[in-house]
């Protein structure tokens, strides 16, 4: 097109515009008769009309071809419709980027409550999730049933010696008893016979006075000589009185000493009898209590779930004897006995992860973290530190922090995952991850939109990638600029665009 068609580039591309067609009859003859001004204006005309002409013969074209519209005079139409998203203020957290093993928080062992038995049967598999109290293994009983049968045996015969003794004792008892009323029977013997002493002493007193009293009276000659002998035989008879009353007062007291004697006797019998009795009572009680205890230990062979949580490990195999772990499992031996299973109490896990100790004064206690793992890209764990253990390690430099992870069937002990912990937390641009477009050269853009709906292409720097889809912004965009989401992958500078509306 020549310099002439500027004039038609306000003209809208909906509109047709329609210029007449000018001919020129009779051209030589004109030629010659009019003034070269007048050439001039003609040749100018004619050179419009020609490009007019080229302009319809374009316009007849098949629907199939595009019209060619020039870009420097025809309006742009919009590219696509977009969406746009606010430049904005928020909140963003620095985390540390650190790395660890998955490791139980609290792993508690199952131990069985009897040695010395064998394994009967396992009811449970690693990794299965138990309750408090559920049955995980279950150990032959039959040896402990054999000794209870023979215990409760014993304790029978232990019963029938103690009857036996109780009715020795009872024997016992009832000769004491008899003693006991032979000694108060030979105690009144005695007792009488000593008042008969007293009564034969008072008789003899009577006749030796009698005696003497007739015997100066026959000296005198005043009595009878068969007086004064009747007064001597009866002094004489009441002087063997006393002795008779005296010597039965020694038998009967005899008598008293040999009753205590015999109840001394009864009452040692008695004392034995009792020992015995309780002896026999005694073995009966051991017998009894050797009975519940087995019956305990029989309780005992069946191994139950001390806490609920996942069976981290199982040790213990069909055949084995509890107490003598194999030789494979000699460290698995706590307090004394083989450890048969492990448990993570409630299923409680924790990410054991190695820091340098430069970077320990960044970690506080109850700080958050974002926990991933490569094995698996479902893990989007929000887990918080519990513990910096004191202890670094030596050669590496390193302490380990340990951070509680919220219940998941999704991690495994001994499983590496990464976590993200947050250390500050400052207020930051931000906008739509989706508004960010990568560039090959690694760098990122966004596309704005100017007042005339024109897009164009910023360079920015990104940070933390934020929750809700958001991405830190450092550099490029200033608060308060619309940036596109929805559609931005499909532009380029220049292109206009029709805006959404929210």
């Amino acid at each position: 097109m020549t310099a002439g068609d500027s004039n038609f580039s306000d003209i809208p591309a909906e509109e047709e515009t329609v210029i007449e067609e000018t001919t020129f009859k009779d051209y030589p003859e004109t030629r010659r008769q009019r003034p070269w001004w007048t050439i001039m204006l003609m040749g100018m005309a004619l050179g419009v009309g020609i490009t007019m002409g080229g302009m319809r013969l374009l316009g007849n074209r098949p629907q199939s071809q595009p019209k060619v519209a020039n870009q420097s005079t025809q309006p742009l139409a919009p590219a696509m419709t977009v969406t746009l998203a606010l430049v904005e203020f928020t909140k963003v957290a620095r985390n540390l980027n650190v790395t660890g093993t998955v490791a139980a928080s609290e792993l508690t062992p199952v131990l069985p409550q009897s040695n010395g038995l064998q394994i009967k049967q396992i009811l449970v598999k690693q990794g299965d999730s138990v309750k408090e109290n559920q049955v995980m293994a279950v150990l032959d009983d039959s040896l402990l049933q054999d000794q209870i049968r023979q215990a409760k045996a014993e304790v029978e015969s232990q019963q029938a010696e103690v009857a036996s003794r109780e009715a020795d004792l009872s024997s016992k008892q009832a000769a004491l008893e008899s003693s006991k009323a032979n000694l108060i029977s030979n105690q009144a013997t005695v007792e009488h016979r000593q008042a008969d002493l007293a009564q034969a002493k008072a008789k003899l007193k009577e006749a030796e006075r009698n005696y003497q009293r007739n015997l100066k009276l026959s000296n005198q000659g005043a009595i009878s000589k068969q007086l004064f002998e009747t007064a001597q035989t009866n002094f004489e008879t009441a002087k063997e009185a006393v002795r008779i009353a005296q010597a039965n007062i020694r038998s009967a007291q005899a008598n008293v000493n040999s009753a205590q004697a015999g109840v001394s006797s009864a009452q040692a019998g008695v004392s034995s009898a009792k020992a015995r009795v309780n002896s026999a009572k005694a073995g009966v009680r051991s017998v009894t209590a050797r009975v519940q205890q087995l019956k305990t230990q029989l309780g005992q062979t069946v191994v139950r779930a001390p806490v609920s949580g996942i069976v981290a490990e199982k040790l213990a195999r069909v055949g084995d004897i509890t107490g003598v772990p194999p030789q494979t499992q000699v460290g698995t031996v706590v307090g004394g006995s083989q450890k048969l299973f492990s448990i993570i109490r409630q299923g409680n896990l924790e990410l054991q992860a190695k820091v340098p100790t430069v970077q320990l004064s960044q970690i506080k206690i109850g700080a958050p973290a974002q926990i991933t793992t490569d094995a698996n890209n479902q893990v989007k764990l929000r887990g918080k530190v519990t513990e910096i253990e004191p202890v670094v390690n030596q050669q590496r430099r390193e302490a380990t922090v340990k951070i509680d992870l919220p219940p998941t069937d999704l991690l495994k002990p001994g499983m590496f995952a990464r976590a993200a912990i947050v250390t500050d937390t400052s207020m930051a641009v931000a906008i739509p991850q989706k508004a960010v477009l990568p560039q090959p050269d690694g760098s990122a853009i966004v596309f704005t939109i100017n007042e005339e709906k024109i897009a164009s292409s910023t360079k920015v720097e990104t940070g933390e990638i934020l929750k809700d889809g958001k991405i830190e912004i450092k550099s490029g965009l200033q608060p308060g600029k619309s940036v596109v989401v929805n559609g931005a992958g499909y532009l380029k500078d220049g292109d206009k665009v029709r805006v959404a509306k929210p």
